[in-house]
């Protein structure tokens, strides 16, 4: 009897900890379609997710779309992107969002089923931007533990000395606002699934982050004319960082709304 009560108990655990995380799902989804209320989703097709990856490698060995996660790793002794472009290692994607009409967005309802395992993404250099109106990325991004000191969203284009608009690089389990270890997007980010959405408004030149629908950062941007989403790891420069690197993405959207 004892050995039975001991079974149910554990069942009974079991099945409050799946109805929690039902619940807790549930929850961001809601959270999730409140702040892309009022925006067009952007459709995208497998060609507009264009790889960065250390030159010399095949892209088979630091990129895997299997499954409809996105997996990237970079280790810190990584080649740049390119053989006459220093820097440092990434496996990154930038979003082609093409420049498109209000009337194209406004017909967008359907979005392409889950990418291919073929891994035959778009490896190149080339990229359309946004410059105008408000614009907003979201998706889901797990962490393995041990990553540290590697960006895994930016909004890249800035005006000088700037490069970039945002940064949200992890360092020991935090998501931080660039290298400020003081400004913490997010806590305790290692191993678990995250909901970002991150919002530009080009013309009011601020962002706003949030993280499981919270808003939990708002700055302003570092203006510029041309924009572009990444999402991935790429090494920073600052700080300590680990030797492998790596993110896993899902569910990645792009909204965008014009100016009333």
């Amino acid at each position: 009897m004892a050995g039975s009560s001991s079974t149910s108990c554990s069942l009974l655990l079991v099945v409050a900890a799946a109805m929690l995380m039902s619940l807790l799902y549930a929850a961001n989804a809601g959270s999730s379609r409140q702040l892309t209320a009022g925006f067009s989703r952007v459709m995208l097709n497998e060609s507009q997710f264009v790889v960065q990856k250390p030159y010399d490698l095949p892209l088979n060995e630091r990129y895997d779309p299997c499954g409809g996660v996105r997996r990237f790793w970079v280790f810190a002794t990584d080649k740049p992107i390119s053989a006459t472009r220093p820097g440092y290692p990434r496996t990154e994607i930038k979003v082609d969002v093409r420049r498109l009409s209000t009337a194209r967005l406004a017909s967008f309802s359907t979005i392409p089923g889950p990418f291919p395992c073929t891994n035959s993404a778009r490896v190149d250099h080339h990229q359309k931007v946004y410059s105008s109106g408000v614009w907003q990325f979201e998706g889901d991004v797990y962490v393995p533990w041990g990553t540290s000191g590697a960006s895994v969203m930016q909004i890249f284009g800035a005006a000088p000395p700037h490069a970039s608009t945002v940064m949200l690089p992890v360092y020991d389990g935090q998501l931080t606002y660039y290298h400020n270890l003081t400004r913490v997007v997010a806590d305790r980010v290692y191993d678990r699934w995250i909901r970002l959405n991150v919002v530009h408004d080009v013309a009011a030149g601020n962002v706003t982050v949030y993280v499981d629908g919270e808003r939990r950062l708002e700055v302003p941007g570092h203006g510029g004319t041309e924009h572009y989403f990444k999402f991935g790891v790429y090494t920073q420069g600052l700080h300590n960082h680990s030797h492998r690197m790596e993110a896993h993405w899902k569910n990645v959207a792009i909204y965008t709304k014009p100016y009333a």
